[in-house]
C-alpha cells in the first residue's frame, strides 16, 4: 500500500530541482531591465514582458516552481485583470507606484503572495520572491496529490464508489448491503476492490483520502493560503461527503497540466 504522506515529499524534491522561473511584467523598459538583472543575481531565471497580452501569449505554462513580478499599472490587462487568468500554482508579487489599501486587499484575497510599493528595497523584493517560490512548489505538489488520488478513484466501478461513499460515511457492511439492495457479502467482496484500488490498507486512510477530495471540491483555491477556513471543517466534508452519496460517484477534478 502506498503512503500518501510520502507523496508530496517525492514531488517537493523532483519540483525543487527544477530551475526556478521568474517572470516580470512591467510595461516599463528601464524598470524590467533592473529587475531582471536583480533576479538574475539571485540565481533563479527570468523571463521578462511589457504586456499581459505578451506575458500570457509566450509565458511557458506549466512551469514549476515559478511566480510573477507584476505591475499594476499595465497598457492593455491590468494586473489585477491578468490575475484573475493565471493559474494558481503561479503566485503573484504586485508591484506599484499607485497602491491604495482596497487594491492591496483585493489583490491580497485573490491570491497574491505580496503587494510591494515602488521603489522596493532589493532584499524585500528577493524575500517575497523566494516565499512565493516555496508556495509555488506547495500547491503544485498539494495538486499533483489530487491528480493522483482522483486517478485510484477512477479506477472504482460506479457500485464500488458507491460503497466507499457509504463506508467512510460510517455504515457497516450490513447497512450498506440494505441500503444498496444487495447482500452483505457482495458488499464486503465490493469493499475489498476498493481498498485495493484506492491503495489503502485502512478504513482511517480511505477516510483521509476522501476527505482530501472532498474539501477540494468545496473550495475554490483550497490549496492557497489566503482560503478562509470554517469555523466547523468536518460540517462541510460531512455535507460534501453526503452530495456525492446522494448524487453518485465522486467527481473527476479538471485535468492539471
Amino acid at each position: 500500500m502506498s503512503d500518501i504522506s510520502d507523496m508530496s515529499g517525492t514531488v517537493s524534491e523532483s519540483a525543487t530541482e527544477a530551475a526556478a522561473l521568474v517572470y516580470v511584467v512591467d510595461d516599463d523598459p528601464s524598470v524590467r531591465r533592473a529587475l531582471s538583472r536583480l533576479v538574475k543575481s539571485a540565481g533563479y531565471g527570468v523571463e521578462a514582458y511589457g504586456s499581459a497580452r505578451d506575458f500570457l501569449d509566450h509565458a511557458c505554462a506549466g512551469h514549476a516552481p515559478a511566480c510573477v513580478v507584476l505591475d499594476v499599472q499595465l497598457p492593455d490587462l491590468s494586473g489585477l485583470e491578468l490575475q484573475r487568468e493565471l493559474d494558481e500554482r503561479l503566485p503573484i508579487i504586485f508591484l506599484t507606484g499607485h497602491g491604495d489599501i482596497a487594491m492591496t486587499v483585493g489583490a491580497i484575497k485573490a491570491g497574491a503572495t505580496d503587494f510591494l510599493t515602488k521603489p522596493v528595497r532589493d532584499d524585500d523584493l528577493l524575500r517575497a520572491i523566494e516565499q512565493a517560490l516555496a508556495h509555488s512548489v506547495q500547491v503544485s505538489n498539494a495538486m499533483h496529490e489530487l491528480e493522483v488520488l482522483l486517478g485510484r478513484v477512477g479506477r472504482l466501478t460506479v457500485r464500488e464508489r458507491e460503497v466507499m461513499n457509504l463506508i467512510v460515511l460510517g455504515r457497516l457492511n450490513k447497512q450498506v448491503a440494505c441500503e444498496l439492495g444487495t447482500v452483505e457479502k457482495t458488499v464486503k467482496a465490493h469493499r475489498a476492490r476498493v481498498m485495493q484500488k484506492m491503495e489503502v490498507g485502512s478504513l482511517a486512510e480511505l477516510v483521509r483520502i476522501v476527505d482530501k477530495i472532498a474539501v477540494a471540491s468545496v473550495t475554490r483555491n483550497p490549496f492557497s493560503p489566503q482560503v478562509p477556513h470554517t469555523s466547523a471543517p468536518h460540517v462541510a466534508r460531512e455535507d460534501t461527503r453526503a452530495r456525492i452519496r446522494d448524487q453518485g460517484p465522486i467527481p473527476r477534478a479538471p485535468a492539471v497540466s
